[in-house]
């Protein structure tokens, strides 16, 4: 599916986006036509690479927003993301802070990275956990209660080198992205696993619709 020019670029320019984008956008980015990017994106969709919401501003027909799919594995691999982590440990790691200045620097990235917060808060953060490549499954309990079991570990090597500080970053990239996207949000539990079989689990409270305008 991925061996088809366009729809390497789109998968790989939603990957670098990391949170929902329209067909217009996309189209205007990779300098192609908004109808052809639509069919390459359907295309895309029925063979489970993206994932499509619909999204309404104001009057009129809702528009597709479009991300990398929680349960994408393009090439029949689960996906990696070492170019982003190498940066962002570079980063973290001028803090000089141990894991606790890692886990700050995280929350920082996770604020630049957290779209506009326009979908409910539980949506919006699978839809930027999957951008991230953790293909994030979401299981909803008491109200205001979700938890995000995680399918793939898209830094899964970096974290046999060192678990405590890759986790550390993924755990502030999290908190980050949820002071934007459900500010009255709480992380109550944030659990790693062997990062080859994943699985790791992030629960969290406080999660309603209402935590948007918080």
């Amino acid at each position: 599916m991925l061996a088809q020019p366009t729809r390497s670029r789109l998968f790989s320019l939603l990957g670098e986006l990391k949170r929902p984008a329209g067909t217009l956008e996309l189209a205007e980015r990779l300098g192609l036509h908004a109808n052809g990017v639509r069919l390459h994106l359907e295309r895309m969709e029925q063979a489970g690479l993206v994932a499509r919401a619909r999204v309404r501003h104001g009057r009129g027909r809702p528009s597709d927003a479009w991300t990398v799919a929680a349960t994408a594995r393009p090439g029949g691999s689960a996906p990696r993301a070492y170019r982003d982590l190498g940066r962002w440990l570079a980063r973290a790691i001028g803090s000089a802070r141990g894991l606790r200045g890692v886990e700050h620097t995280g929350r920082q990235i996770g604020q630049e990275l957290a779209p506009e917060p326009t979908d409910p808060p539980a949506t919006a953060l699978q839809s930027s956990l999957s951008a991230l490549g953790f293909q994030p499954a979401l299981t909803t309990g008491p109200p205001g209660r979700v938890t995000f079991c995680l399918g793939n570990c898209p830094y899964r090597d970096a974290v046999h080198e060192n678990q405590p500080a890759i986790c550390a970053l993924h755990k502030g990239i999290t908190r980050g992205l949820l002071d934007v996207l459900a500010p009255g949000a709480r992380l109550t539990a944030f659990v790693p696993h062997d990062p080859d079989s994943a699985g790791c689990v992030i629960e969290l409270s406080g999660v309603n619709d209402r935590a948007l305008s918080k």
